[in-house]
């Protein structure tokens, strides 16, 4: 910042939102892989108005973690990016009690925010406390999982038509989509396109302001915080309650598609944080080196979780 805009009282360059795109791009660039990912990018954006006054409305969440499994390695607070963690089909569970869910499969920003928290990405708590308070009708009795495919077409074409089928069973009448890692944000952005495409209104919390908008939602609820908390700080209740409230009304009051509402709440007075996701600049090339192995190691993890999830679903049809 030049003493001119200290003086003009402006905010560091660098305090904007994070370039997850750009920022992906050349860190998997710098990693020796050259083939740029392409991110979803549409201009017409689906538009579902809400069937009723919200608080006669039954409302859903879809979120992408993954449900807790002990015999797949540490997968608590600060743990690794673990892919054995992985899920690869729609899931659905009970909001009943406190499911427990977890982020350790995503890349979310493991330098700021450790996940301990599981209320900072799944805003089922809030929910049911909007609930209590007549903010909205229910909660659904089910909550739902998106895989994080890094394929678009099987994200389209499998999880997207399967987790609104899920949605009809339910009988709701709106979803809140709770986003983590650069991927997972366009799989939510495709997943609430596609239920607005079917007439079920939506709105998206998340972190990753340019894919969500890069996609193109009808909805959005954005929060300046690290990959992870797209429902508030961490233990911090206030936080994540005014997080809720704030998508609640974004999903009342939107009159039109590209709705995105930034939340004012800041995670810190110094915004250096930003500085940091998959950027190279500030990586040396040894730990680049041993970033690409373990990279490789993860992914052939993964794609033996893809091919046993894939015999489980032949096994049981």
């Amino acid at each position: 910042m030049t003493v001119d805009d200290d003086a003009l009282g402006f905010a560091p360059l660098h305090d904007s939102p994070v370039p997850y795109m750009l920022r992906t791009r050349t860190y998997y660039q710098a990693l020796g892989y050259t083939t740029p990912y392409r991110w979803a990018q549409y201009t017409e954006v689906p538009f579902a108005a809400l069937p009723k006054p919200l608080s006669e409305c039954r409302v859903a969440l879809i979120t992408t973690a993954a449900p807790y499994q002990p015999d797949k390695g540490d997968q608590g607070p600060g743990a690794p990016y673990n892919s054995a963690a992985k899920f690869y089909k729609v899931y659905s569970l009970s909001t009943e009690g406190e499911p427990d869910v977890r982020i350790s499969h995503v890349g979310i920003d493991r330098k700021h925010t450790t996940a301990e928290d599981p209320n900072t990405w799944l805003p089922l708590a809030q929910m049911k406390r909007a609930a209590a308070e007549g903010r909205i009708g229910s909660v659904a009795p089910r909550f739902h999982g998106a895989p994080t495919n890094r394929s678009h077409r099987t994200t389209l074409d499998q999880d997207c038509p399967e987790l609104l089928a899920r949605l009809r069973e339910d009988a709701v009448d709106a979803a809140i989509l709770a986003a983590n890692c650069p991927v997972c944000h366009q799989t939510i952005a495709l997943s609430a396109r596609h239920l607005e495409a079917g007439g079920l209104p939506t709105v998206v919390m998340g972190c990753a302001k340019d894919i969500v908008e890069h996609a193109g939602v009808a909805r959005f609820l954005f929060s300046d915080f690290p990959l992870g908390n797209a429902a508030g700080r961490p233990h911090d209740v206030a936080s994540q309650a005014k997080t809720l409230d704030l998508a609640l009304d974004v999903l009342e009051s939107a009159r039109g598609p590209r709705t995105t509402v930034q939340s004012p709440l800041r995670w810190s007075e110094d915004p250096d944080w930003k500085l940091d996701f998959c950027n190279i600049e500030r990586i040396p090339p040894e730990e680049l080196a041993r970033l690409r192995q373990s990279f490789d190691e993860q992914k052939e993890i993964a794609k033996g979780r893809r091919a046993e999830d894939g015999l489980k679903v032949k096994a049981a049809e």
